[in-house]
């Protein structure tokens, strides 16, 4: 059975709970942070361990970065264009179990510059499909520059996302992570879509 969310919140010292919508907008889309048995079924996986360094894009106060630096040992970066959101990351970093292998950004996602080292991407709906593609080319040209395989995860995907990620070549759909049996109603959404970029 899955730890509850305060459960989790409190060993992870953190506080990432919560809706937010006060910033969104037709680009941003509201703070939502992925269910604790979304992440633990990812951390599971087998697709992201202590060699790996996972970019979350939009990650509000940091719950995917906190949670998967502690649970599998990746370093993590967390790239936050509203300050208030940022700001919670940066406090939930004070008193973090897994401080040490996290860090955050202050920075719109078009803008950011994936690190060399960085070769996975962690997007729950952040933000709308034409930033989505703007990130894409990003990653792209970081491939490019320092070619590696570099792993795309999408929680919850929207068909405009899904659709974006089937017209690029360069990305190729590589497994599912089904999470329909976490939460009542059996929706087809709740799933962890994987694309990769390989060399």
């Amino acid at each position: 059975m899955a730890m509850d969310e305060a459960k989790w919140d409190k060993l992870l010292g953190i506080k990432t709970g919560g809706r937010d919508d006060s910033r969104a907008d037709t680009f941003h889309y509201p703070y939502e942070p992925t269910p604790y048995a979304v992440l633990e079924r990812l951390a599971e996986s087998g697709y992201i361990g202590k060699k790996n360094t996972l970019i979350d894009y939009g990650c509000g106060k940091g719950r995917v970065d906190f949670y998967l630096s502690y649970q599998t040992k990746c370093r993590s970066i967390g790239i936050e264009y509203d300050e208030r959101m940022y700001e919670r990351a940066m406090d939930n970093r004070a008193t973090a179990a897994a401080a040490g292998r996290t860090s955050f950004v202050l920075q719109s996602a078009e803008e950011f510059v994936l690190p060399e080292e960085a070769d996975a991407c962690y997007f729950f709906n952040p933000f709308s499909v034409e930033i989505l593609k703007t990130v894409l080319a990003r990653i792209s040209e970081s491939y490019y520059d320092t070619p590696r395989a570099i792993r795309m995860f999408f929680y919850y995907p929207s068909d405009e996302y899904v659709a974006a990620m089937m017209n690029e070549d360069l990305f190729l759909f590589v497994d599912e992570i089904d999470c329909s049996d976490l939460f009542p109603g059996m929706d087809e959404r709740e799933k962890i879509l994987i694309f990769e970029i390989s060399e």
